[in-house]
């Protein structure tokens, strides 16, 4: 079943709302191309989490004075 407007599986109800659609976008994806919807919500967070922590060790850092 695929996820849309604020419909997300239980278990990414306490994520943080960007690592939520990252993972939702994911899972979509995976349900289209055939995969399980069990292996789909899991692998969804598992890369949404990774591509976000790349993301952010790629952003430039700010200078603190």
């Amino acid at each position: 079943m695929p996820w849309y407007n604020g419909d997300y599986p239980p278990s990414y109800k306490n994520q943080p709302a960007a690592l939520r659609k990252k993972a939702v976008e994911i899972a979509n994806k995976l349900l289209e191309n055939g995969a399980e919807e069990g292996v789909a919500i899991a692998t969804g967070l598992k890369q949404a989490r990774a591509q976000l922590k790349k993301e952010k060790q790629s952003s430039p850092k700010k200078d603190h004075p």
